[in-house]
């Protein structure tokens, strides 16, 4: 019999108690202040004289700063996020302590990033910050509503897809202040992630079948927080050719082994809705392995070509 989504978290509060006792002996204090190259900073142009933003002024490769640009817009986004949270976790107990050390922690990302971009002069911070009004204007509403293990799946995964994503941001950029700071984002995200994956783990044990159709359910419609960025498509696609974050990372280092974390394809707890959810779980992943496939030829044709010329 399912658990409905109240006694879904009453039951999984002491899970949530332990691992966050866990995160905060392993989280570490820093600041962002210590990653941004403060001397380099000139004024700009508008109240203060300075000199206005010129395209030149980045030294950073066009993709590298795409992929900054998306990453900080999907940080700014962070009321929308803590209040999707917060209205499904709850603000008290465990779960409310939760909700809040993480939007403390993810608020340091977003500071950090436009931090070390308008000191150095990455991106054009007029453009930059019409882009942050219209995407927070838009907002971010949770695909799954009031269902709690479909969130803590879709986290799980998107966690790791956003370690993924700042880690290799920061070695597009061939910058090592960027690459230091986004490393650091990245362990950020890392145990955000390890969080969530633990907590849905424990779903598995407490309500299997609904924990399977959960997750199933979010591999089927994934998509990053970001996607109502404007141009969000041509973006992604930009990154996903420069390899900082693609289908086949998507599959092969983000679902794949949360997927081995959770056992979802040797467990033995499932009933017939269950299996019914891992069968379709199944085909989506093999469906996912052969877009990889097509989009990996047609990168390395697209490399071949362009060599050619």
């Amino acid at each position: 019999m399912s658990m409905d989504q109240k006694a879904l978290l009453i039951e999984l509060e002491p899970v949530v108690e332990t691992n966050l006792n866990r995160h905060l002996s392993l989280a570490k204090e820093w600041f962002p202040h210590e990653y941004v190259p403060w001397s380099d900073g000139r004024t700009f142009d508008g109240l203060l004289g300075g000199e206005p933003w010129r395209d030149d002024d980045s030294t950073l490769p066009e993709v590298a700063r795409t992929a900054l640009i998306v990453n900080l817009l999907t940080e700014d986004n962070l009321p929308s996020y803590h209040h999707e949270i917060a209205t499904l976790f709850g603000r008290d107990g465990a779960w409310g302590t939760w909700v809040h050390r993480w939007t403390a922690e993810e608020g340091r990302h977003g500071i950090a990033i436009r931090d070390y971009l308008t000191v150095s002069r990455a991106v054009d911070p007029v453009a930059l910050e019409r882009a942050r009004m219209s995407h927070m204007e838009a907002g971010y509403a949770n695909a799954h509503d009031d269902e709690i293990l479909q969130s803590v799946a879709y986290v799980a995964f998107q966690e790791l897809a956003t370690r993924i994503s700042h880690r290799n941001t920061g070695t597009a950029t061939n910058d090592p202040i960027a690459n230091q700071l986004l490393a650091r984002v990245a362990a950020d995200e890392n145990l955000h992630m390890v969080f969530y994956r633990d907590l849905l783990a424990a779903a598995f044990e407490l309500a299997p079948d609904q924990a399977m159709r959960a997750v199933t359910d979010v591999v089927a419609n994934f998509e990053m927080p970001g996607a109502n960025i404007e141009g969000f498509g041509r973006k992604a696609l930009s990154i996903a050719l420069a390899g900082i974050y693609d289908l086949r990372q998507h599959h092969d280092d983000v679902l794949a082994p949360v997927l081995r974390q959770w056992n979802v394809w040797d467990r033995t707890n499932l009933g017939p809705e269950g299996e019914k959810a891992r069968e379709e779980l199944a085909t989506q992943m093999r469906d996912l392995n052969t877009q990889a496939t097509r989009f990996d030829e047609k990168r390395e044709a697209r490399r071949l070509r362009r060599e050619a010329k």
